[in-house]
């Protein structure tokens, strides 16, 4: 049996090729009634447009790229799981890349992309990045560029992210309305504006309760959780009147946990803990913790339809479309009150 084409379509409904292309996608240039008439025949023929076949004539690849810190973190994974659904409801195909939050992979990563590999990207830049050059000589090639959840402020485009500096606010209160009145807080990085803005939410917070900002209470973490647990332990051996931690990152509220355990410090009696976390098992935790949780899967599904809408229509990608979503405080026992 012959597949039908376009040609073949064509030359049923005598009109031109290009018409028929037109009618197919919906094209302005084409009366709905010779639409309806291309759609029934194209139906009755049990058509099938010729994907890549397409996305050459229109200089397209069908594929985005998604450049992370790292895989082994349940918000990344969920936010995958969002970009890939939106790209696979546009015909589109997902490339990721992993920077393992180091700055010269994360340069090698984005000079690799110049080669016309992608029609656009996702990014969410790594912890230890402060020079930006990089991403914005990528930007100068036209590649439409979304950031999401860490992102690059220097580079105009859309952002997609949550509440960072509300969420820092809100955990910081969370704390002091249980009774905490020495809150450290833990962070990896104060380059990203996720780490800037959730600390100026916890230093508002405590001023806001009438609390002094202790600098000596801010304990900037590492990428090694071995050197992690090690730092926390000394910070609470150093300040044993600390009764409250809150963690920006997920892997700095389980090294408290750790730290605690080793220590003797009870959780909540002694230490309440609260911590950025999309993880599942938070609930399961001895005892339970008490997270900010961002909306994973809908952060990378909605940076996601902006970067399609953009390489689709052939449009830049601009700031005005950045988006800022809720996240949401689950308090579990390990802020309990006594």
């Amino acid at each position: 049996m012959t597949p039908v084409n376009l040609k073949s379509l064509a030359e049923q409904l005598n009109m031109s090729i290009a018409t028929v292309s037109r009618a197919l996608r919906d094209s302005h240039e084409v009366s709905d009634a010779t639409k309806a008439r291309v759609r029934a025949l194209a139906t009755a023929l049990n058509y099938e447009p010729n994907a890549y076949a397409s996305s050459l004539r229109r200089n397209l690849s069908k594929t985005i790229g998604v450049v992370i810190p790292k895989v082994a973190n349940h918000f990344f994974a969920l936010a995958i799981n969002g970009i890939e659904e939106a790209a696979r409801q546009s015909g589109y195909h997902v490339l990721i890349y992993l920077t393992h939050d180091d700055y010269a992979r994360e340069v090698s990563i984005v000079q690799h992309l110049k080669g016309g590999r992608i029609d656009g990207l996702l990014m969410s830049v790594a912890s230890g990045t402060e020079d930006f050059a990089h991403i914005k000589s990528l930007q100068e090639t036209n590649l439409p560029i979304v950031f999401f959840d860490r992102v690059c402020a220097e580079v105009a485009t859309a952002k997609v992210t949550t509440n960072d500096y509300e969420s820092g606010y809100r955990a910081t209160e969370h704390l002091i309305l249980a009774g905490c009145r020495h809150v450290a807080h833990l962070l990896i990085s104060n380059n990203l504006s996720i780490g800037q803005f959730r600390q100026q939410g916890y230093l508002d917070a405590l001023q806001a309760h009438g609390l002094t900002p202790d600098p000596d209470l801010v304990l900037h973490g590492v990428m090694d959780n071995e050197q992690n647990v090690a730092l926390i332990r000394e910070l609470l051996l150093r300040r044993p009147d600390i009764d409250g931690v809150f963690a920006s990152v997920e892997r700095l509220a389980i090294s408290t946990y750790h730290v605690c355990k080793e220590l003797g410090r009870r959780i909540p009696e002694d230490v309440k803990i609260i911590g950025f976390s999309n993880l599942e098992a938070a609930a399961l935790l001895d005892p339970p913790l008490s997270t900010i949780t961002q909306p994973a899967y809908e952060i990378g599904r909605e940076a996601a339809k902006i970067l399609l809408r953009a390489v689709e229509k052939k449009k830049a990608v601009l700031p005005a479309q950045s988006i800022v979503l809720e996240s949401t405080l689950f308090e579990r026992r390990s802020t309990a009150s006594e």
